[in-house]
C-alpha cells in the first residue's frame, strides 16, 4: 500500500540582521518605533501626510486597458485616492505595504483589498524560487489563507537588507531622535508647570520667624483671596509684599532646543525641513517642489511602479506633474518658452496644453493666427498721451 507524504512545508522564514541583534540583546526594545505612536509626532505626521497625498495626487498611467482600469478603481470600500494614500502612508511608515488581488477565474483583477502589515507573514520557498504569504483576513468568511503565491499580492518595498524580499521602516532610523524629543518635551512641560505652580513670592515684613505651618496657611489664604477677587486687584497690608515671578528666557529656550529633530526627520524621508516647519525659502512653492521635492517623490514613485509593472505585466508610470504643479501654470510657462524658442509649433503647443487639461477640449480654434503683444518700451503705439497734432 503506497505511503503518501502529507506534510506540507509552509516555507522558510525570512530573517535579516536585526533578528540576530534582537536575539543577542532582547531588551533592546527602544529601537522599535510603533507607527501609531510615530503619527502622534507632528513632524512625522506632516511629512507622511504630504508625501502620501502628493503621491496619491499623481496619475498612474498604464499602457494596458485592464491594468489602467484596476489602477483607477482598485477597491470597492473607498475611493481610489483614499486607497492609494493609505497604501503610500503605510509604505512611508513601515517601509512596505500590501494589497491582496481578488481575481476571477480568468485571472483578471476584480478588486484589491488593503492589508495591514500585521495581517501578512512572508515566507521564502525552500528552493528559493519565490515568496509565499500567510494572510489573516478580517472577514470571518475568508479567515486565514496559507501559502498565498506572490503573484496574488501587491507588495511594495522601500530599502531592503535581504535582496528586496521585505522593506525596512524609515522610523527605525528615528528611534533616538524621537526619544530625545519626547524627553525634552517632558522637561519643557515640567519647567513650565513649575513656573505656573509658583506664580510669585509673598513676603511678610516684620513678622518674625514663622513656622512652616503658618507660611503654608498664609499661602493658602492668599490663593483663596486671589481666586475670590475674580481677576481684580489684590489688597495686602504694609507688612506683606508680593512679587510675581516671570518665565525666564531659558525656559523659553527649551521650546526650541530640539528643533534639530525636525531636520533629522526630514533628512530620513529625503525632503527639506522647510516642508514641516512651515518656513518656506525665498523661492516660490512651485519652484521648490519642482526641484528638490520632486526628486524625493520620484524615489518613492520608482518603488511603486517597479512592483506594479512586475505584477500587472504592463508599463506603468506615475505622473507627478499634477502633484507638483496643481494649477498647471509652470507647465504652461515651459510650453510657452518652447514655443518662443521655436522648438514647438503653435498647434503643437496648443495640443499639449489641451492634453494636460490646461485648455478645455471644446475651446474653439483661432480664426487668425494669434499675434504676440509687444511689451517693448520702444513701441510707441503702446504708449498713451501722445499728441498727434503736435506738428
Amino acid at each position: 500500500m503506497p505511503l503518501f507524504n502529507q506534510k506540507v512545508s509552509p516555507g522558510l522564514s525570512i530573517a535579516d540582521d536585526t533578528d540576530i541583534l534582537h536575539f543577542l540583546n532582547p531588551d533592546n526594545s527602544d529601537k522599535y518605533v510603533d507607527a501609531r505612536t510615530a503619527l502622534k509626532n507632528s513632524d512625522i505626521y506632516s511629512i507622511v501626510f504630504q508625501l502620501s497625498a502628493d503621491l496619491a495626487n499623481g496619475k498612474l498611467k498604464a499602457d494596458a486597458p485592464r491594468a489602467q482600469g484596476i489602477l483607477n478603481n482598485p477597491t470597492q470600500t473607498s475611493n481610489a485616492h483614499a486607497f492609494w494614500q493609505s497604501m503610500f502612508a503605510q509604505l512611508l511608515l513601515g517601509g512596505e505595504c500590501f494589497a491582496y488581488r481578488w481575481r476571477n477565474q480568468n485571472g483578471t483583477d476584480m478588486t484589491w483589498e488593503y492589508l495591514r502589515p500585521s495581517q501578512v507573514t512572508p515566507f521564502l520557498l525552500e528552493d528559493g524560487s519565490g515568496l509565499i504569504y500567510n494572510i489573516n483576513f478580517d472577514e470571518p468568511e475568508v479567515g486565514v489563507m496559507e501559502a498565498v503565491p506572490q503573484s496574488d499580492l501587491i507588495h511594495i518595498r522601500l530599502l531592503s537588507q535581504n535582496g528586496g524580499k521585505t522593506g525596512i521602516s524609515p522610523l527605525s532610523a528615528l528611534a533616538n531622535e524621537l526619544q530625545i524629543k519626547d524627553k525634552s518635551n517632558k522637561l519643557t512641560l515640567s519647567a513650565l508647570g513649575r513656573s505656573i505652580i509658583a506664580p510669585g513670592i509673598l513676603s511678610i515684613k516684620h513678622g518674625g520667624l514663622l513656622s512652616d505651618e503658618d507660611k503654608a496657611s498664609r499661602s493658602r489664604k492668599f490663593m483663596k483671596q486671589t481666586s475670590k477677587s475674580e481677576n481684580g486687584p489684590i489688597v495686602i497690608d504694609d507688612l506683606e509684599e508680593y512679587t510675581p515671578l516671570e518665565v525666564k528666557s531659558n525656559v523659553a529656550q527649551l521650546l526650541n532646543q530640539v528643533s534639530w529633530t525636525g531636520a533629522q526627520i526630514a533628512k530620513v524621508y529625503g525632503v527639506s525641513d522647510s516642508i514641516i516647519n512651515g518656513q518656506g525659502d525665498q523661492q516660490s512653492s512651485i519652484q521648490m517642489m519642482g526641484n528638490a521635492y520632486v526628486k524625493s517623490l520620484a524615489r518613492y514613485a520608482k518603488a511603486v511602479t517597479g512592483e506594479l509593472n512586475n505584477k500587472l505585466n504592463a508599463n506603468i508610470n506615475l505622473d507627478l506633474r499634477s502633484a507638483i504643479d496643481p494649477l498647471g501654470d509652470s507647465y504652461a510657462t515651459t510650453i510657452s518658452n518652447l514655443r518662443k524658442n521655436g522648438t514647438l509649433a503653435a498647434n503643437q503647443a496648443a495640443w499639449l496644453l489641451k492634453e494636460s487639461n490646461y485648455f478645455p477640449e471644446e475651446m474653439p480654434e483661432a480664426s487668425t493666427p494669434p499675434v504676440p503683444i509687444s511689451t517693448s518700451k520702444d513701441d510707441k503705439s503702446a504708449e498713451g498721451g501722445d499728441n498727434d497734432d503736435e506738428d
